[in-house]
């Protein structure tokens, strides 16, 4: 096989976008020492992408060899890989670099007077000579996939290339704030970050709402040293998008690491919820392998169990320290010191059974911290008292009583997919004159021809809303109320970048944002149908909810911004109804092309038909 197709197929793994590229030649600048790192990007990356920094630069033999594949500095024996301190070390990045693009270096050491220029097309030098340059190196790649076709029709929009791009300076940024890093793009700077603490660098990337909100995390132990932040409960958010876990200053990501600060949150925020946090995680370079995956974001911990305890606890210590989470302060009753189980002596026997107990050998066993055993089932057959029992009574219970009703001719429903639907027969129809009865606070009992059914009023509106919304977006727009005094909204470089490729079709959706200078913007109209007064919290929902729904590869954008609108703007629970807007609710719901399920999936009713009600009553 020539080397240039070998090359193009490696290439695959390492860059996959132009976000892949930046992430590479960023990490090549921090492990050449330098200081000051600007990234200068066209076109989200498709056109251009530029690093320079300031580091030590390379000599000519240095500069040539460095796109051969796997040429490195940073491994010379097999067990260096269990000693790695830098960034890269495969040594593939840069030939891959030169196999889908065109590459032009020019680097100079300190020591040196001149430089070495270097032009490199589809893996073959074209050009070396002397130049002058200043000292460290700048290297740009341009026409990303020029000779991958295929490759480059399936990337996607600026707006959301540039998305990528900016995640990915973001994670290294993140992760040295001792550095200077700037970020331009098309000409206009995006970032200036100057040298400075990591919070005054956390606050300059995710934004100044953050400058109250986080809480310092600092533990040292003999086995590892974890800093950073966490969010307050308070600011906790309905995606992920602000949860950054670093190894030895390596981004990673870790699902068992983020279950850890999860259970840390336990009863502080809701469990559809998801707290910020940023956490530097420091321990010796021999006990994880980074040579998992090319992208060098999946890693192996020796123990993984003893890192979850370890993050699990320094989030709790942490959140009670600045006294975030509830706590109880009294002082010892006279009664409680009178009871057996302080005056007498603890027996022999009395120890050896409490030895012998699994709570005992599960908090004693080495790296269990986190371990829970489970319960065992009563030999008898008998029912526990436990809470976990009764609430999986309680689940039985409608369980039944949803499965009883399918089975009697009620509905049956499946996930919604994006307007491809078979619109049913209306078989729920509601009476001329009836009344509506609301319980909760969030459910509503409405008559039907066979019985009634109990509508979740919140899952209800969001379904007549994503039918609204997605029929505005096909040829019926939405009308647009003028805000008298225009809303000005000051957002992150990711979040700017990601409104302004929703602008069109939030246009159609009855929303009227306008630019108005860098990651701002401002709001000059809502749809009729909103109410005015909190445009700002409103557009930072959505951005959230639409985030949420980005995890889904399978959904268009369109899909994922009428299903966010729909979330967002849905009755919500605890809201009470008069009996004109329980009604209108129902004959809207049941005039939708699929009333009893949302675009999501879940059911918006319950019918309870007569038949099956007779049954239930044994009648």
């Amino acid at each position: 096989m020539p080397d240039h197709i070998a090359n193009q197929i490696a290439a695959g793994e390492v860059i996959q976008r132009p976000a892949s590229a930046v992430k590479e030649l960023l990490e090549n600048a921090v492990d050449a020492g330098a200081t000051e790192i600007r990234l200068i990007v066209n076109d989200a990356g498709k056109a251009l992408i530029q690093v320079i920094d300031n580091g030590k630069g390379m000599n000519e033999t240095d500069a040539r060899l460095c796109f051969e594949r796997h040429a490195t500095s940073k491994i010379r024996q097999i067990e260096d890989l269990f000693h790695i301190n830098t960034m890269g070390f495969r040594g593939e990045a840069l030939a891959s670099v030169a196999a889908v693009s065109q590459v032009e270096l020019r680097t100079r050491r300190h020591s040196d007077e001149l430089g070495t220029y270097i032009e490199i097309e589809n893996s073959a030098v074209v050009r070396q000579e002397p130049c002058a340059a200043a000292p460290g190196t700048s290297i740009s790649m341009k026409n990303l996939f020029f000779n991958v076709p295929a490759r480059r029709n399936f990337l996607k929009s600026n707006a959301a290339e540039m998305r990528h791009v900016i995640d990915e300076f973001i994670r290294v940024a993140m992760a040295f704030p001792q550095l200077f890093f700037s970020l331009t793009h098309n000409g206009q700077q995006v970032f200036h970050l100057d040298r400075g603490s990591l919070k005054q660098r956390l606050v300059q990337l995710l934004g100044s709402h953050y400058n109250s909100r986080l809480v310092s995390v600092q533990e040292q132990t003999d086995y590892l040293n974890i800093q950073g932040f966490v969010g307050k409960p308070e600011s906790a958010k309905k995606t992920r998008g602000d949860q950054y876990f670093f190894v030895n200053n390596r981004f990673i990501r870790s699902a068992y690491l983020n279950h850890a600060v999860m259970q840390a949150y336990q009863d502080l925020i809701p469990g559809d919820s998801f707290p910020a946090y940023v956490l530097f995680i420091d321990l010796n370079p021999e006990q994880i392998d980074v040579n998992v995956h090319p992208t060098k974001q999946e890693i192996k911990f020796e123990d993984e169990k003893i890192v979850y305890a370890f993050v699990q606890a320094a989030v709790k210590h942490a959140l009670a320290q600045f006294s975030i989470t509830p706590t109880l302060e009294f002082d010892i009753d006279e009664g409680i010191q009178k009871l057996d189980a302080v005056s007498k002596p603890f027996t022999q026997e009395q120890q050896s059974a409490a030895s012998s107990s699994g709570l005992y050998q599960a908090f004693t066993r080495q790296h269990q911290a986190h371990f829970i055993e489970k319960s065992k089932p009563d030999p008898a057959g008998n029912k526990t008292d436990s809470p976990s029992g009764a609430l999986k009574s309680w689940e039985t219970f409608i369980e039944a009583s949803s499965s009883g009703g399918k089975n009697e001719g009620s509905f049956e429903y499946e996930q919604a997919s994006s307007f491809d639907w078979e619109p049913p027969k209306k078989k729920w129809q509601l009476p001329e004159v009836c009344d509506f009865l609301q319980i909760q606070l969030q459910y509503i009992i409405a008559p039907v021809q066979q019985g009634y059914i109990l509508i979740q009023q919140q899952l209800a509106h969001e379904r007549v809303l994503y039918e609204r919304y997605a029929a505005a977006l096909v040829g019926k727009p939405m009308a647009t109320q003028r805000s008298l005094f225009p809303v000005t909204i000051d957002l992150s470089p990711a979040d700017a970048a990601m409104l302004l490729e929703m602008l069109s079709d939030m246009a159609l959706l009855g929303y009227h944002i306008e630019p108005f200078g860098q990651n701002s913007f401002v709001i000059q109209g809502t749809p009729a149908d909103i109410l005015q007064g909190n445009e700002r919290a409103a557009i930072e929902q959505l951005l959230d909810q639409y985030k949420h729904f980005s995890s889904d590869v399978k959904f268009s954008k369109r899909e994922k911004l009428i299903r966010s609108l729909a979330s967002q703007h849905a009755i919500r629970t605890g809201t009470q109804l008069t009996q004109a807007e329980m009604r209108q609710l129902a004959r809207d719901l049941l005039s939708c092309a699929q009333p009893n399920v949302t675009a999501t999936g879940k059911p918006t009713f319950i019918e309870f038909n007569r038949d099956y009600l007779n049954r239930l009553f044994e009648k």
